[in-house]
């Protein structure tokens, strides 16, 4: 094993500054309880680029377990492979303990010879057919106590059909980080040292500005094809070249991206669209001739997608983070609106498998019945929010709609209109102080007042009985009011007086009614 490269505190960059403030209580309360903690992944490569990142994931050597006994706010999910999840209110810090892949042949023996312990490739052909989810990417359901050793389990449904079984087990942060998909992804950042561990080659990657694979990337593309979409996203967001091999490696293998998981793939869509990158991830999965094989209704866009996606861009690039205004909804309405697939209708095959027309055939991605019908709402009411002078009970009613506050999000984020923007946001503002006037309590109320006037019962009514029925009162039935209500009360007292055996069913209801 080589020995990794060590950039000391004064010869980096990253300082704790830049780094989140509950993700720094995890690392120094796991480095107190003498575990080894590392920063990893993702975040240690944007804070050596200058960029903030997205979320901070923490390694260590310390077991689920031994971490939830750390953290009251720890909850431990993964079915494969145990996963720590610390909350902070909605933040979530991942933490996971580090892993190994075990060679082919050695998954029921979970103790692998230490010259073993390192497998960067192996053989497609070693185990055909094999349905395992890839080993980054492990099931993210709520799971209960689990032994300290991950146990190498069966195949299970819904899982990549495409990917390598790679059986995990714990291993060290060397065995750890040779077991990630790229270079730049495998850098450590060491919290008792506050330096940066390289075992993979990743800063002088960095430096080039290239993005290659850990190991052969024909194989590591073959055990999860949605490391190819990958490449070409991280090229794009960070505007590194491939490597050549990453390229010769997906031009070889691209059709087996058809195998990965729907789920997984349509969430990768998700985050592309809210990296503020969009545009130029969807042109560079075009290139490589990905996206034709996940959406081919994105074979060719029209400029039309194009202006959206980069609209989408300028507005996420204002701020530091996500956009509360970025829901799926909306996300991807940018890529189907411009299509005009919501209006189509329907091939005969799509009739028969979806009679009531709720679902829409976007490539391999499962997208959300309830985000479609939310987008068919939000293209309805889209256009009446531009028009300058509407009826007061019509802006009450759009302002109550479900898809309002998405419409009002496409409509800053598409829609050259601020006025409209402003209009509408005012709207809301004046709607809340008001809101109780409108509601059927309220209204009911001075019916309820007249009533008392001639039973003079409004004096000792009840507020709750406002908006409710009204009491069964003996004297209701000679006011006139409701003459139904009063016949089904006798009704019910000549019932009651039958069920009595008094025999007087019908003497009880007529005294009640005289």
């Amino acid at each position: 094993m080589p020995d990794p490269v060590i950039v000391a505190r004064a010869n980096h960059p990253i300082s704790r500054k830049n780094i989140d403030s509950d993700a720094l209580r995890v690392l120094y309360r796991l480095h107190e309880h003498r575990y080894q903690a590392y920063l990893v992944g993702g975040s240690v490569r944007d804070l050596l680029l200058g960029r903030h990142p997205k979320d901070f994931d923490i390694g260590t050597d310390a077991h689920p377990y031994q971490i939830k006994k750390l953290f009251r706010n720890c909850w431990i999910i993964g079915r494969r492979f145990r996963l720590a999840h610390i909350k902070y209110g909605t933040k979530t810090i991942e933490v996971a303990t580090f892993r190994k892949n075990v060679p082919d042949g050695a998954a029921d023996n979970v103790e692998a010879p230490a010259d073993d312990a390192i497998v960067v490739a192996t053989s497609p052909a070693a185990e055909p057919g094999n349905d395992q989810a890839p080993d980054d990417q492990p099931p993210m359901t709520e799971a209960g106590p689990a032994p300290d050793t991950a146990i190498p389990t069966g195949g299970h449904a819904g899982h990549d059909r495409g990917s390598m079984h790679r059986d995990n087990t714990f291993g060290t942060p060397e065995e750890d980080a040779f077991r990630r998909d790229f270079t730049i992804n495998g850098l450590f950042y060491d919290i008792s040292t506050f330096s940066v561990i390289d075992y993979v080659g990743g800063l002088e990657d960095l430096e080039r500005r290239i993005i290659r694979s850990i190991g052969d990337p024909r194989v590591r593309f073959v055990e999860d094809p949605v490391r190819m979409l990958r490449a070409a996203v991280f090229g794009a967001r960070l505007g590194f070249d491939l490597d050549p091999l990453v390229i010769d490696a997906i031009d070889e293998h691209r059709g087996l991206i058809a195998t990965a998981s729907p789920a997984r793939l349509i969430e990768e869509y998700y985050k592309i669209l809210r990296s503020g990158c969009a545009e130029a991830s969807f042109r560079a999965l075009g290139r490589l001739r990905l996206l034709e094989l996940i959406t081919p209704e994105l074979k060719d866009p029209s400029n039309a997608i194009w202006d959206g996606l980069a609209k989408l861009d300028a507005y996420r690039r204002r701020s530091p983070t996500v956009p509360a205004e970025f829901t799926n909804t909306v996300l991807i309405g940018s890529l189907l609106v411009p299509m005009g697939v919501l209006n189509r209708k329907p091939t005969p095959a799509q009739a028969h498998r979806d009679p009531r027309g709720e679902r829409v055939d976007f490539g391999m991605l499962p997208v959300a019945r309830k985000d479609i019908e939310r987008l068919r709402q939000l293209v309805q009411i889209t256009p009446r929010l531009n028009e300058p002078e509407l009826p007061a009970r019509l802006i009450r009613s759009l302002i109550h709609r479900p898809a309002f506050d998405d419409a009002l999000s496409w409509l800053q984020i598409f829609d050259d209109a601020p006025d409209a923007v402003a209009r509408w946001k005012e709207a809301v503002l004046h709607r809340q102080p008001h809101q109780p006037r409108h509601h059927p309590q309220s209204q009911s109320q001075p019916q309820h007042g007249h009533a008392g006037q001639h039973g003079q019962r409004g004096h000792h009514a009840h507020p709750q009985h406002a908006a409710g029925p009204r009491p069964h009162h003996p004297a209701d039935a000679t006011q006139g009011d409701q003459p139904g209500d009063g016949s089904r009360r006798r009704r019910r007292r000549r019932r009651r007086g039958r069920r009595r055996g008094g025999g007087g069913g019908a003497g009880g209801g007529g005294t009640a009614a005289t």
